[in-house]
């Protein structure tokens, strides 16, 4: 147990961090699931706004502290990957006019 004042402050700062630090990148993780569901089922409008939110929470959590530059980069391009291999397939597909 922390003894001293500012020992018991830094323990209180790193707790409020620490939940912070959760919400974001909980929220990440979410916006990056229906991102790749939107894409699974197919869905490009609908995975390309997706991606376009979770690039800016990812950007925002980096901006923040929360995830380290490259893990936010490492993130966003495996979206931008899902995402172009799924309209490649759909382009594809669709027979050229």
């Amino acid at each position: 147990m922390a003894n001293t004042k500012s020992a018991i402050k830094r323990i209180q700062i790193a707790e409020r961090n620490r939940l912070r630090n959760k919400a974001y990148k909980s929220a990440v993780k979410t916006f990056m699931k229906k991102c790749l569901a939107a894409v699974e089922a197919g869905q490009v409008a609908e995975a390309e706004m997706s991606m376009r939110a979770a690039y800016s929470k990812i950007d925002k959590a980096v901006k923040r502290g929360v995830l380290h530059p490259n893990n936010g980069a490492r993130k966003k391009a495996r979206l931008a990957r899902k995402l172009k291999q799924l309209t490649a397939s759909v382009a594809s597909v669709e027979p050229s006019a």
